[in-house]
């Protein structure tokens, strides 16, 4: 068995991103930048007033001072004259500062009768000026290439002129259930059988993590039948779930060699999620997740996740991780890496306190719908006591 961490490297090793395409800024959230966007404007493109007010010469704006208002100037209608001594120009927010203007007195410290204003607070030169370019300039950088764009980036390529951005395109996974146990939601119920959970987790799963799943039909545990449900596919990814154990109808190893499957590996040394493949149907990755629901999102989460992240030119990073402290104790770990569905809350000392569910079974779903956090226990380590410092991945950050 290897460990988590190496089976992670090697899978995001394996991994090619995809080729850039084109779409419209609406549509560019969340999508990975295949290019640097520079900026295809000033923004300002001139001083603009950042006030409502009246722009004037700084030297007229002692305390005191009154001018004659000899124009405005609306947001989107420069006032196209000089402003000269003793003068003054409604201005508003965002408006091109006038020529002649270097100074703006605001609303507040005004009193306006009879076409002239009185300077109510003494004027500085640039205060309440927006100079051209203090956001950005033409050609600089906005969004640069490997970025994922958050909505603050799509308000921002949109003040630089963009319409169209250049992303990577969505990585297609396949995701094929196998079982003959199993059945989709709504679909008839086989004796003894199960409904299938696993295709729909994982979809969201692939979604949330900028892929577009496909999921198949269910296979059952015929080699035959597998086999037959690869041919042709069309994918970035091949996901499965079931039949990667050593049981009699674990069959997915036996049932993609005939289509050449050419195995990395199989077991890592971790908990939920022992018995995990990753290996290639001919150019395409395979990512073999067991049966159990549990292990298969938790798998999910520390292995497809970075995978969809490489795909989208990024660099497929494990997944993030934070510090609490234990509100119950743990008992010494064994030679795997444990993840131990959990409970955050905020303790009295403003740290996250991190409280494992007595019951960790890989089949109890719920648990882990219920959970806020993963506690990653490594390989070999002591009974912790409540209160020690544990390392824990939060549910809630990754969006699923």
């Amino acid at each position: 068995m290897i460990s988590v961490a190496e089976a992670r490297a090697r899978i995001v090793a394996a991994m090619r991103p995809t080729a850039p395409e084109m779409v419209a800024l609406a549509e560019a959230w969340g999508r990975v930048a295949a290019a640097d966007h520079a900026s295809r404007l000033t923004q300002p493109p001139a001083d603009v007033s950042a006030m409502d007010g009246f722009c004037l010469r700084a030297a007229d704006g002692a305390l005191g001072a009154t001018l004659a208002i000899v124009g405005s100037a609306p947001a989107g209608h420069p006032w196209a004259g000089m402003v000269g001594p003793g003068q003054a120009v409604r201005i508003f927010t965002g408006s091109v500062m006038p020529a002649g203007a270097d100074a703006v007195l605001i609303v507040e410290d005004a009193v306006e009768a009879r076409g002239m204003v009185e300077v109510r607070e003494a004027v500085r030169a640039g205060r309440h000026i927006r100079r051209a370019g203090q956001d950005f300039t033409a050609g600089d950088v906005l969004v640069a290439a490997g970025t994922r764009i958050a909505a603050r980036a799509v308000g921002l390529l949109a003040a630089g002129n963009h319409p169209w951005v250049r992303v990577h395109r969505r990585p297609r996974v396949a995701l094929l259930a196998t079982g003959d146990e199993i059945a989709l939601p709504g679909e008839p119920i086989p004796p003894g059988g199960i409904i299938s959970s696993n295709a729909h987790a994982l979809a969201a799963l692939v979604r949330a993590g900028g892929g577009e799943p496909v999921v198949l039909p269910v296979v059952a545990d015929d080699e035959a039948a597998l086999a037959a449900a690869v041919e042709g596919l069309s994918c970035d990814l091949l996901v499965t779930t079931g039949g990667a154990s050593v049981g009699a109808h674990d069959l997915v190893q036996p049932a993609l060699a005939r289509r050449g499957l050419r195995t990395d590996f199989w077991k890592i040394a971790m908990r939920p999620g022992k018995p995990l493949i990753f290996g290639a149907l001919g150019e395409v990755p395979m990512l073999g997740l067991p049966g159990n629901p549990v292990s298969a999102l938790v798998c999910a989460v520390l292995f497809l996740l970075p995978a969809l992240a490489r795909m989208q030119g990024l660099e497929g990073q494990g997944p993030a991780e934070s510090e609490a402290v234990l509100g119950a104790a743990l008992v010494a770990n064994d030679h795997r890496a444990d993840h131990l569905r959990a409970r955050l809350a905020p303790g009295p000392d403003g740290r996250k306190v991190a409280t494992a569910f007595a019951r960790q079974d890989s089949g109890m779903l719920r648990l882990l719908a219920e959970a806020d956090a993963l506690i990653l226990r490594p390989p070999h380590a002591p009974a912790a006591a409540p209160g020690e410092t544990v390392r824990v991945i939060e549910l809630g950050a990754l969006g699923i």
